[in-house]
Order: C-alpha cells, then structure tokens, then sequence
C-alpha cells in the first residue's frame, strides 16, 4: 500500500482508546465466565457432582460434534445479518443474557439420580456452548470491520488478548478459594455462586462492549444478507484460513487438557491442591509477550512471530517433564513461567491472522464473508478443547483415576501425562502448520488492491 493511502486509511478509521477497551473487554468477559467452564467443569463434575471421567469426556466429545453445526450456524447468521447495529454487534445485544443464565445453570447441582446428573450435565453444558459461541464469534468477525488496517489490527487484538489473559488469569486464581469461602467447604454450593457471580459480571461487561463499539469498514456485502453459497465461496483456496483453523484447533486441544488437569495434578501428584491457583496465575506472564507483539509482528512477521512463540512453549513443557518427573515446584514453576511467555506470542494473533484470512476471501474469490470465515474460530477452538476435554477424561479413566482417593501410580501417571505430553504434541503440530503460512510475503499488496476495490464501490454507490 502506498504511503498516502496508507495514512489516508489510518486517519479514517482510527479506533480511539474507549473503543479499543471496550472492544477488548470482551474477551475479560469471555474468559472470566467461560474460564470458569473450561477449566474447571471436569473436576466439579468429578469430584463434586460425581460423574465419572469417562462419563465427561464423552459429554466433551458429544459437545465437539454440536459444534460442528453450531459455529458455522453462527457464521452463517452473522453473515446474513444487517441492522443498524451493523452485522456482528447485535448479537451481544441478543444472546448475552441468555449465555449468562445458562452459565449458572452449568453449576447448578440439583439433587437427582445419577442418570439424572448426567442427563442435566449434557442440556447445561451444550447449551451454555452453544450460547457462549453466539457472544464469541462476534469478538473475531467485528473485527475486519472494526478497522481496514492491518497494524491496527494488531493492536486491537493484542489489547483483547491483555484483557483475556487477565481474565482467564483472575479466574484461575480466584475460582478455588471463591467455592471454598462462598460454600463454607460445600464445593456445590461454592462453584454456584461463584458461577452467579462470574455470569453477571460478564453479561454487564459484554453489554457495555455492543454499546461502545461501531462497525467501519463497509462494503457492498456487508450492506446485504449473503446467501450461504455465496458466503462460503470466501473458503474457495482460502490456504491461510485453512492453516489457521488448524492451528486453532490443534494448539487448544493441548492447552485444555494442560489447564484442565492442573487442579488434578497438584492436589493428587504434589499433594497440595492450593498450589493451582498459583501455578494457573502464572498466566500473567504472557502479558509480558502480549505487549511485545505488534513490535515484534511489525519487524518479524506475524508467522514468524508465532513460530516463535510455539517453540518456546514447548521448551517449557519439555521443562515440565523434568518438573514432574522430580516434583521440584521451583521447576514446575519456571516450566510455567517458560510456557506462558510463549503462549503470549500465539493467542493474540490467531484472531489476526483469521481477520487477514477474511481479506484474502475477499481478494481471490470477490466475497467478504466476516462471519462464515470467522465462525470457524469459535469452532476449531471449541474442537479442540472438547477433544483436549474428552482425551483427559479418557486418560484418566483408563490410568484408573478415582476421585478424592489416594491416586495408583497408573493413574499419576496419566494425570502427568494430560499436564506434559499432550500440549507437546499440540505445540509441535502447531509449529509444522505454520510453515504453510505465506501472507506476509504479499499482505501490503492485498491491502492495497481492497483499498482501492472498496474507495472504487464506495462511490460508485453514492
């Protein structure tokens, strides 16, 4: 893009500094009530509403499958909607008391027969992910909308990656002693109320972010509802969006199974259960490399960038193993420091990089289809997790696991196995994907041609 376009388009479209808290926001509130779910729904099924793993890893998988329509039906939505709100916006408006209510139905423990337990266990669950993926999706397909330039896209995302990592991190430290001192030592009434107060606070969040927020970036398509064979013309070649699903996936099956089994593995392996908070607070770290990425995506690369990231957390997990192989909470600790600072490289750029993808449809196949191309965030990353959730509850049903007893050496040994070995694959994979991600090589030049297709469309409308 030249350098008059360039700063035309910057001064346009500048997000000021409410809108960007606003937006990022969003993912807090995301993270704060669904990290509540995601990492810690196994062991209050477990061992406080007792189910057994076998059991939830299953409903996991069940839920992965749901998945497969309910994000691209999102997606889809998304892209056949047109308000005044514009085209992503009004769903926080919609959906976000309904997914607030659902996530305390999820810990609500009503006394029933196990099969009723189970039956209650497979409504809740689905249905609050299917809910969080109608607030969700929305983060990732405003934001080619929010703005046109890719370096303020970047920043954009970093910032709601700060505020996610923040939200993912309170929740993690906060939600043990919230039940313990909410439930007076009854888990079940601990994890409901912390639920009630982890679901209100992200509804008022997610309201303010549809009230502070606008939609810019306009084109033809966005002005009309897109038929569902058109929409998904945007995927045709679309080799960089194929990549990044991928990845997506991938890279969240392990960091679920190593999130989810950490309660697991310090009260049964280091036999001290309030080293979780601890050890899940460490998250903070990655605000360190958070901040650091659009420098970093700016000089380097958003590929190489990530890359980076990858190889990094996987060097800590390899420290992990070394951890747990000893139990040496000082090397477990480094381990988890290594981790995040690696994990802070990737998160925030998979929504960038999905948003540079929902350009390349537009540039090669004519179609801007924000929410099918999108959509497949939510899913590929609900995938994952589901498939990381129903692998742990596998591992340690076969290592024998057996909740609130005094664990075998099988079943240790499984719970290690979830908290090391399997994000190593995840990461590993992650990193191999991304040798097939070419489009910082040709980025300026695919601005620079939408640029103009949109200033060439914006007035042939006038």
């Amino acid at each position: 893009m030249d350098k008059a376009s360039n700063v035309d388009v910057e001064k346009t479209n500048f997000v000021h500094w409410p809108e960007r808290i606003s937006y990022a926001s969003s993912d807090f509130a995301c993270n704060l009530s669904f990290g509540l779910i995601s990492n810690f729904l196994m062991y209050f099924y477990t061992d406080a509403f007792g189910i057994s793993a076998a059991v939830v890893g299953t409903l996991f998988l069940v839920a992965r499958l749901v998945d497969a329509v309910d994000g691209p039906f999102w997606g889809i939505m998304i892209d056949h909607t047109h308000t005044r709100w514009g085209k992503s916006r009004p769903y926080w408006l919609w959906f976000t008391i309904p997914y607030a209510i659902f996530c305390i139905l999820t810990f609500t423990t009503p006394n029933i027969s196990l099969q009723g337990k189970i039956v209650w266990a497979y409504i809740t669950y689905i249905g609050v992910d299917v809910l969080y993926s109608s607030v969700n999706i929305p983060i990732t397909s405003v934001l080619p909308n929010l703005t046109p330039n890719p370096n303020e896209r970047v920043t954009l995302s970093t910032i709601r990656q700060f505020f996610g990592t923040a939200g993912g991190t309170i929740i993690s430290v906060v939600a043990l002693p919230l039940v313990q001192a909410l439930g007076h030592g009854d888990q079940r009434k601990g994890f409901f109320f912390t639920a009630v107060i982890m679901a209100i606070l992200s509804a008022i969040i997610l309201l303010n972010t549809f009230a502070n927020t606008r939609e810019r970036v306009q084109t033809k398509n966005s002005k009309k509802a897109l038929p569902i064979k058109t929409s998904l013309k945007a995927l045709k070649r679309n080799w960089p969006w194929a990549v990044i699903i991928f990845i997506n996936f991938i890279y969240w099956l392990g960091m679920q199974t190593r999130n989810q089994v950490a309660v697991y593995f310090f009260k049964y392996n280091m036999h001290a259960a309030w080293l979780t908070s601890i050890m899940l607070g460490l998250q903070l770290a990655a605000l360190l490399t958070v901040a650091i990425t659009p420098w970093s995506s700016k000089h380097f690369g958003k590929r190489n960038t990530m890359l980076t990231g990858m190889l990094v957390a996987i060097l800590g997990q390899l420290l992990m193993a070394v951890g747990a192989k000893t139990l040496n909470v000082w090397v477990i600790v480094a381990a988890n420091i290594v981790v995040n600072l690696g994990t802070g490289l990737v998160s925030g750029l998979i929504a960038v990089m999905l948003a540079d993808s929902v350009d390349y449809g537009e540039w090669k196949n004519g179609v801007r289809a924000e929410g099918i191309v999108t959509s497949f965030s939510s899913f590929s990353a609900k995938f994952g997790m589901g498939i990381g959730g129903a692998i742990t509850g596998w591992i340690l049903n076969a290592g024998g696991y057996v909740a609130n007893h005094a664990q075998s050496a099988s079943a240790l040994n499984a719970i290690t196995a979830n908290y090391v070995w399997v994000p190593i694959i995840g990461f590993a994979l992650s990193a191999v994907a991304l040798i097939f991600y070419k489009v910082d090589s040709f980025e300026g030049k695919m601005q620079s041609d939408l640029h103009a297709k949109h200033m060439r469309e914006n007035q042939e409308n006038k």
